[in-house]
This record gives C-alpha cells, structure tokens and sequence, in this order.
C-alpha cells in the first residue's frame, strides 16, 4: 500500500485526460523515468506489492494476437457484466481482424471496440494505480510501452427517491443519491444548456475524492468562482468522505454557530440557485451538494415558495421568520419573565403560573434547561434509532416523560407547552444545520436571561446581529440583502415578489448578467366586447 500513496500523491494534481486524436496516443514514446517496462512479470509484482495482496485483485493472463498480456482489475469495484461483455467483444474483434499484431492494430482495435468508452491510455504505474481504484480494468501486453485503462465501474447504487430531509408539498420528488455522475444529470436535466459547466478536483491524498464544481457561464460571478476554485485547489487532507468534509475546509476561517455554505438533496433548488449565479461543489458518495455563497435569508427559502402562488409563498416565507424567532427566544423569555419581570404578565396569568409552579422544586432556569436537555436526548434519540421505532421512541418518550414529570412536580404543566411549542418551531427550519445554531443559541440565552432577564436577552441578540454582520461568504456579506440594505432585493426576502416581477438577479451577487426575467408584466385579460369574451 506504501506504494499506492507514493503513486497517487505524485498524480495528484495532474489528470487523465483522453487526447482528442487517439492515433497520438504516445504509444511509440520511448522508455523514459516512469514509463511502463514491457515486462509483465515484473510489473505483476509490482502492482501486487503495492496492493499488498488484497483480497480482490485479479490479475488475468491472456494470450491476444499471439500476444501474451494481462488485465487488471479490483473485483469489487467492476461491474462483473461489463467486464464480460468486454472481454467477449476483444475475442471477437482478434477473430476479424486475423493473427498479425502490431502497435497500429493495437490502437486501431481500441478505436473500434472501446470508442464509445472511458477510455485513457496509461504509460506509468502510478496512472494504473489510480484508474484500477477508480473501478477501471487495466489491459497490456508484451513490447506495448502503454496499457490501456477502460472504465468499468460497479452500477451497484441507490435509485432516485425523494429526499428524506427536504420534503415538498408541491414540486419535483427526485433528489441525489451518492453517485456523482447521476447527480450531475439531474442537475443538466434542469438547465439544458451549454453554459453548464463542471469542473473535477481529486481531493484527498488517500481517499482520491471526485469532487465538481458547477456553475452557468455568463451568470456566476468570475471573481467568485475563481475563489472557491482557489480554495478548493488549496485542499490538502488524506481523506474526504462527504461535503461536512469539504464545507469545514473552504468557508472563511471564522467562529460562528451559522453555516456559511447552504446543503441540499435537491436538483431543482441547485438548478435554481445556479440561474441566480452561485456554485454547487458535488462530492462523491454523499447525496448532499453545497452551495455557496450562503447569505442568512437563504436558509428561509426553499423552491417550494417559487412553484405555488406568490401571496401563499410569502406567507410561508413569513412563518419561518417567525418560527425561527419562537424557537430562539420562548425559552428564555419564560426565564427572564418569571425570575425578574412578574410585571410584564397579566395578573390572572401571573396567579396560575404561580399555582402550577408551588410543586416545583427548581428555580424556572433548572426546570427549562432539564426539559430542553431531556428533548434533545429524546430527538438524537429518534434519529439514531430504527425508523421502524424511532419516532414512536420521540413521541411517546416526550408525551410519558413530560406528563409523569408534571405529576410528580418536577416540572409545570406551562413549562412542557414552552418546550413543545419550541420544538415545534425548531422543525421548521428548511436546513437542519440552520435550525442546529438556533438550539445552540438557545441554551446561551437561557443562561444570560438568568442572570440578567430579559437585559441579558436583548444583549446577546445585539451581539449575534453584530456577529451576523461581521460574517462573510466568499466575499459576500452574510446579512445581505438586508445589512448592507439592497432595495432592489427586497423582492425576495421576507416578501416574495410574482416571478414576472422579479427582474434582475439579487445584486450582492454580482452576477454577470444581471437580468433574468424579461417581461415586465402578467399578461391581461382580453377586452370585453358586448359584454362577452371574443
């Protein structure tokens, strides 16, 4: 395995790209450092060396064109019919074209029977590495200074479903799946243009992660894109396993609760935010592709506001913004009422406060951070569990736990309405890594209502809005549209806007083309002649 490292990360930074003419293929180069010898034996042992034995390496003679070879390949990465289907059309191809071998018919032969396969022709052992743990085989003979590398990758993979986290009453239901490939045509089914472009970064010197970067040319914002293409380049880990990965090593290096980049399982809100002039980064293996720049409104848009009428969108858009609110503030403003503002209550509410609490053992900042503590086991819980009993294990534990805590006195009976309207609040959150900062915060102010009341509340969200506009995203400020405030993008951020209104792109995007909707009015109802239509 040594072997592998030193090969891949010597191959790094430097692609297998098939030559547009496959007759310059290189095949009479002559041996230099690196190239393959023509000694099969000696490179049999070589590749068995460095992958020291595995269990599911093949390596299979052959005897083609009266040409003694070899194929390579990783058993469990291949796809078992193709490789079949492949070896089959080789024999048949050496039955036409008779016994005589030569480099010319070699590359003739690969022309005719792979043409319409990824193919590379390979010349040095740290490219054979790599492509036999892509998933391709690895094909060579005696005197041929290069092999040939034919993709063959195992299709063993999800099918397209809908996304778990990100469901939609109305909208398309398809979202990604772990392959990078599939992901990248639900995203082209969406935008059939030319001007779609991806870029392929190899991240990680072990793993060897495929990593794309996506953008519409004539949109995105150039100096934009060549900084998270900068950033990207600039990775240097051993292994990248899923966009968590990638996310912790581009965004601006700054402590903050709130995420910088915006995740999504779905093609349609990619689509959408590419047409708005912001980058997609895929990653191979993981459904969830990353979005940048974020600003702090984008977490309260989903695609769905878009496909229904455009009063029910802002309604919606509405109560988010105001869900968000109730899940960061209830908690606190119980504590800060009930331990030094009795005054702000109306007397009658004040009296049964007092009666349902006279049980109660613990001051209101015990009582409110045992009920949260104990939710949040109760939701990890949850999501840990088998589906089967997983939100029975949330519902049950919440609704028993809650009610024998009340009759015991431990809690008060207004104290589980406070966290259950919480919790309620927190789910509404159309991006979980959104809706898990609002849960931290809320623990600190908690804390400081304790202390200080509501003064201690109102100092920490004067700190966080100060946080929020210090906050950057790729160059972009993370309170924008609203801190600097943009008038033009008012139309898409608490309101939203009729689509035929919304004419440009958001400005702190600085989109190339600016313009995206060219009618500037609903069409009208025709005249009315006579009292009648026509």
């Amino acid at each position: 395995m040594v072997i592998i490292r030193k090969s891949i990360r010597r191959l790094k930074k430097k692609r297998m790209i098939v030559p547009e003419n496959r007759e310059d293929l290189g095949l009479q180069i002559k041996a230099e450092k690196g190239l393959l010898e023509n000694n099969l034996s000696k490179l049999r042992f070589e590749i068995r060396e460095g992958f020291g034995n595995t269990a599911d390496l093949r390596m299979v003679d052959i005897d083609f064109f009266l040409k003694k070879g070899l194929i390579i390949y990783l058993e469990s990465m291949v796809d078992a019919k193709t490789l079949k289907e492949t070896t089959q059309m080789l024999w048949s191809k050496q039955n036409d074209e008779g016994a005589g071998f030569s480099i010319e018919d070699f590359t003739i032969l690969c022309k005719m029977a792979f043409g319409g396969a990824s193919i590379q022709f390979v010349k040095t052992k740290e490219e054979i590495f790599l492509a036999i743990c892509s998933g391709s085989i690895i094909i060579m003979f005696e005197e041929l200074e290069s092999a040939v590398s034919i993709g063959m990758e195992s299709n063993d993979k999800r099918t397209v479903v809908e996304p778990s986290t990100q469901t939609v009453v109305r909208g398309p239901k398809d979202g990604f799946i772990e392959s990078l490939s599939t992901n990248v045509g639900l995203i082209r089914r969406r935008i059939r243009n030319q001007n779609l472009h991806f870029e392929q970064f190899v991240i990680g010197e072990a793993t060897n992660t495929s990593v794309y970067m996506g953008y519409v040319k004539g949109i995105a914002n150039q100096a934009i894109l060549e900084e998270v293409r900068n950033r990207l380049q600039k990775i240097s880990v051993s292994a990248i396993f899923e966009s968590g990965n990638i996310e912790e090593l581009i965004i601006d290096k700054t402590f903050t609760f709130f995420p910088l980049a915006m995740n999504t399982e779905r093609p349609d809100t990619v689509a959408g935010n590419l047409m708005e002039g912001k980058i997609v980064i895929l990653i191979d293996g993981t459904p969830f592709a990353l979005l940048v720049p974020a600003v702090f409104v984008n977490f309260f848009e989903v695609s769905e506001d878009y496909y229904q009428p455009f009063f029910l969108g802002t309604f919606i858009r509405g109560i988010r913004y105001l869900a968000f609110m109730i899940a960061l503030l209830t908690p606190s403003i119980y504590v800060g009422i009930l331990t030094f503002h009795h005054e702000l209550l109306p007397t009658s509410l004040l009296l049964s406060v007092i009666a349902q609490r006279a049980s109660v053992p613990f001051p209101a900042v015990v009582e409110v951070l045992l009920m949260e503590i104990t939710f949040e086991i109760l939701r990890e819980a949850g999501i840990r569990m088998p589906r089967t009993v997983g939100q029975m294990v949330s519902i049950v534990g919440a609704l028993v736990i809650g009610q024998a805590a009340a009759e015991a006195g431990i809690i008060s009976n207004i104290m589980i309405i406070i966290v259950a309207i919480t919790a309620i609040a927190n789910f509404v959150s159309p991006i979980y890594s959104f809706a898990a900062a609002s849960r931290i915060l809320r623990f600190l102010l908690i804390i400081m209502a304790s202390f200080l009341g509501l003064y201690g509340v109102l100092l920490v969200l004067v700190a966080m809005v100060a946080h929020l506009s210090s906050l950057r995203s790729f160059g972009v400020p993370y309170l924008a549209p609203l801190a600097p405030i943009i008038i033009e993008d008012q139309k898409d951020v608490i309101l939203r806007f009729p689509i035929w209104s919304m004419i440009k792109r958001p400005k702190y995007m600085r989109a190339e083309s600016e313009k995206k909707v060219f009618a500037e009015s609903s069409p009208s109802p025709p005249p009315r002649k006579g009292g009648n239509l026509g």
